[in-house]
């Protein structure tokens, strides 16, 4: 039997050069951290009946009916996790599909499946007002007719997304440039705009995907090797942790057809 210890380490960029060097010497960096929850609407996260995927792992019951706004993969994973455990499950989403990401196919067939599971739909729909109380949430939304629709559960689990967790990083001490939405801008080498510095992960534009990370951190220790490198990201495959799952790699149909394949 062995021990292990997990350890978190935070900290800011004061400089390109955080640790001491010999002189001539050459030190190269990379950037590979986590993301946060992405709030896209005026919601207020109370992390008690109104939650993220972090609360939802955490929760001490089962919900009698959670409401999840998002019909992306991180809502439908917990939502069938919690309803395979008893729970009602309803989804609001703004898109016509679930996981829009991947073909749409496979959404009409995840739809299926979790619909016999006791999942209800409101598909097309905006959410506009999200309401907490000590026992239960209430969420309207619109419906693009304009007609307001309004569910009330106990749990409201929101999964509209995540961003990069670049806030506070110090970038800007050393000269790293982002983008409108906080990535990190990064050539075709993932080097940032600082010369020694690259960047790999959630903090980059891309899936946020463990394995594209790890791709990226081999390709990065080849570049600095002196090696020429490649990924095709057609080549990373996606999955959705449901039951039954769902798996993509490569181009959607819908791509495809953009491209006139």
């Amino acid at each position: 039997v062995s021990n292990s210890l997990s350890v978190l380490i935070s900290g800011t960029f004061i400089s390109k050069f955080p640790l001491p060097i010999l002189e001539d010497a050459e030190i190269k960096l990379f950037i590979d951290l986590k993301n946060l929850e992405e709030n896209l609407i005026a919601i207020e996260i109370d992390k008690k009946r109104i939650i993220t995927s972090t609360e939802a792992l955490e929760l001490k019951e089962v919900p009698k009916h959670m409401i999840v706004i998002g019909g992306g993969v991180i809502g439908m994973e917990l939502g069938s996790v919690y309803a395979r455990l008893g729970a009602e499950v309803s989804v609001v989403e703004f898109m016509d599909d679930l996981i829009p990401s991947m073909d749409k196919t496979m959404g009409k067939e995840l739809k299926k499946s979790l619909k016999k599971l006791g999942f209800n739909y409101y598909l097309g729909h905006k959410v506009t007002e999200v309401k907490g109380t000590a026992k239960t949430v209430t969420v309207k939304a619109e419906n693009k007719k304009g007609e307001t629709v309004e569910v009330k559960g106990d749990y409201c689990l929101v999964s509209i997304g995540r961003k990069p967790y670049t806030e506070g990083l110090g970038l800007e001490n050393v000269g790293i440039k982002t983008d409108d939405r906080g990535r990190i801008e990064v050539d075709e080498h993932l080097k940032t705009s600082a010369d020694n510095i690259y960047a790999i992960g959630d903090v980059i534009k891309g899936a946020m995907l463990a394995h594209k990370a790890e791709e990226e951190g081999v390709f990065v220790a080849e570049t600095i090797m002196g090696q020429k490198p490649h990924i095709n990201y057609n080549l990373i495959p996606g999955v959705v942790y449901t039951w039954p799952e769902v798996a993509s790699v490569g181009f959607t149909e819908e791509q495809l057809k953009e491209k006139g394949v």
